[in-house]
């Protein structure tokens, strides 16, 4: 009598322990990532993969000297060119990682990120 019991129970404990799994699995599976997890995967994402402003800045500033010099034959020309490249490099950088935050966004919204 005892051992039919504990076998009974045994068996429900199985079959509920297994319902809880398979329901853990659906809703996983079927769960989106809300509006504030998206955005500090974005964030996290685009601060990853974008680059430092400053080394878009410098990089702009080298390329910028370089076109100076080339245009023109004074140094005043050549510290133009870097000032100029600079803002651009800077700009550009600050750019990219906007676009890269909002289509990470976008990605993470639309359920296409693997979490």
């Amino acid at each position: 009598m005892f051992n039919k019991s504990i076998n009974r129970l045994v068996n429900l404990l199985c079959i509920v322990s297994a319902l809880i799994l398979v329901a853990q699995a659906t809703f996983a599976q079927n769960a989106k990532p809300s509006p504030s997890d998206c955005d500090a995967y974005a964030r996290n994402y685009a601060e990853r993969y974008s680059g430092s402003m400053l080394g878009g800045a410098a990089k702009g500033a080298a390329g910028g000297a370089i076109f100076g010099a080339i245009i023109g034959d004074s140094s005043k020309t050549t510290k133009r060119g870097a000032a100029f490249g600079a803002v651009a490099g800077g700009v550009k950088r600050g750019v990219n990682r906007n676009e890269l935050r909002r289509r990470a966004y976008d990605d993470c919204m639309a359920g296409r990120v693997q979490w």
